[in-house]
């Protein structure tokens, strides 16, 4: 069988092909409208690009996974110091969209390349680096807390102009990964702490000079109508559970959505309520599991890992692609303001895919080492014996 032929945790790799031949099905599903908007009525035109996307970041996934994951320690430094520039040029030059300067195009491919996509893979690994090799020193705050923290800022600061949701999840994601890595408590506190107020801020501002920071407003207007909608937050809030109320326990079936037509972004921001109107609570709670099963494969491996950086990068990486996944489905559902967060491996995307894949591979890899040093184990058992 092919599964006898590829290394890695094999549940793993069973999810991320579950939910990306779910994402082919949705995607195709949510962008009737938009075909027809762009593409003349070609429907399929978005099936057979995300298709390809799939193929493409499977591809991806599969070369990573046969590297061994040491290697990206060594390479975490090369592409932390390359996402600085890269978001810095995006900040400034890249093309405004929706009032954020957020992407690249990347020339002749007609895809964009969000850098933000970039730079929390490479913060992940370099952090995780950090920690394995500062782990006598991490708790001190001139010599081993204050040295990462500084370069967890430098990238967050970068993001928040342009996606102060990405920001958010990059830096929670930070302090959980430093919590594991037994940094100080109170030097974790205290970065919460300064978090915090720091929103409140911007918070300020934003309501009292918009024009200091561009990009504030938005941000105040989607805490505001999250709290006291207004009738176009009503319009989408209503049309979202509208999508879920319909959907029942097994849902409309694949392709039977009709709020597709009416939701904003049903491809990407919404796109965890129109698998709830399709395949039902069961479907969605479905969904749900695998991620929380990914995450707990996840976490087996990284406690079996024998090197401190094989745990600390699966960690980081699993947490932050879970928590996302969470903050989407929680803005579906009206739990949560609306962020801009895509779901992972199912809403419709090109880079974007292509890292969350690249992350896999990474603890696939990471995972096969520990299954290849459980053999060798297991071998020099038996021949003892």
């Amino acid at each position: 069988m092919i599964f006898d032929k590829i290394k890695g945790d094999k549940v793993i790799w069973i999810i991320a092909i579950l939910l990306s031949v779910l994402s082919l099905l949705v995607v195709y599903s949510s962008t009737g409208s938009l075909a027809y908007l762009k593409q003349g009525g070609n429907t399929e035109y978005y099936l057979f690009k995300q298709f390809i996307i799939v193929i493409l970041g499977f591809g991806l996934m599969y070369v990573t996974s046969l590297i061994h994951f040491k290697y990206f320690s060594r390479i975490a430094q090369f592409l932390f110091f390359l996402s600085i520039p890269l978001l810095v040029f995006t900040l400034f030059f890249g093309p405004e969209i929706n009032g954020a300067h957020r992407l690249l195009w990347i020339p002749g491919t007609g895809l964009t390349f969000q850098t933000s996509d970039l730079a929390k893979l490479a913060l992940i690994m370099y952090i995780a680096r950090f920690l394995a090799k500062k782990q006598d020193q991490i708790k001190n705050f001139k010599s081993g807390f204050l040295l990462i923290i500084v370069p967890i800022l430098i990238i967050c600061v970068l993001i928040l102009p342009g996606n102060f949701s990405t920001a958010a999840l990059v830096f929670v994601t930070s302090l959980i990964l430093l919590f594991i890595g037994r940094a100080n408590v109170y030097h974790i506190m205290s970065l919460v702490g300064i978090g915090i107020v720091s929103i409140g801020i911007l918070y300020f501002i934003g309501k009292n000079y918009p024009e200091t920071i561009k990009r504030s407003t938005t941000w105040v207007n989607r805490l505001d109508k999250f709290f006291n909608p207004d009738e176009e937050q009503v319009y989408q809030v209503e049309q979202s559970k509208i999508a879920v109320a319909t959907g029942g326990v097994l849902g409309k079936m694949p392709g039977n959505s009709t709020q597709r037509n009416f939701l904003p972004h049903p491809y990407s921001d919404f796109v965890f309520a129109i698998i709830i109107e399709e395949y039902g609570i069961v479907g969605a709670s479905a969904v749900i599991l695998m991620y929380l099963i990914l995450m707990f494969r996840s976490m087996k491996i990284a406690r079996n890992c024998s090197m401190k950086f094989g745990s600390f990068v699966v960690i980081g990486i699993s947490f932050m692609m879970v928590f996302q996944a969470l903050i989407n489905m929680g803005v579906a559902v009206n739990v949560l303001p609306v962020t801009g967060q895509t779901l992972p491996f199912i809403s419709m995307g090109g880079t974007s895919f292509w890292f969350t894949c690249i992350g896999i591979g990474i603890i696939l890899s990471v995972s096969r080492t520990v299954e290849e040093q459980k053999l060798k184990s297991e071998k020099l058992q038996y021949a003892t014996t």
